[in-house]
């Protein structure tokens, strides 16, 4: 997996930018909401009691990262309710996908170097 491998769920591009070009900090920050994403994910389900907080805190965090689908995709499960959950989930899952593949390309590259 690698860069090659990127659907275009994160733009990396505006996370890249918005850290000043600094790789530490993207990598700081995804490592972070990949963890949040663990607990954020078990959350989004209609019979736990905060599915809507951990929904509404993924919409900013995602949005954050530079996961835009993935924030629309929250804002509109508010809207709709439970039943938006599945694709909030699918998002979530690719914005998953490309994270690693963007740390495995970094991972490389930093084996070259």
């Amino acid at each position: 997996m690698a860069r090659r491998d990127i659907t275009g769920a994160v733009d990396f591009d505006y996370l890249e930018r918005f850290a000043a070009g600094d790789e530490a900090v993207v990598q700081e920050v995804l490592g972070l909401f990949r963890e949040q994403a663990r607990l954020w994910s078990a959350m989004l389900d209609p019979g736990s009691e905060g599915w809507r907080d951990a929904l509404h805190t993924l919409k900013g965090a995602s949005r954050g990262v530079g996961a835009f689908a993935l924030g629309d995709a929250c804002e509109t499960a508010e809207r709709l309710g439970a039943s938006g959950l599945a694709a909030v989930h699918d998002a979530l899952n690719a914005v998953l996908f490309d994270i690693a593949a963007y740390q495995h390309e970094l991972a490389l590259r930093s084996l070259k170097g």
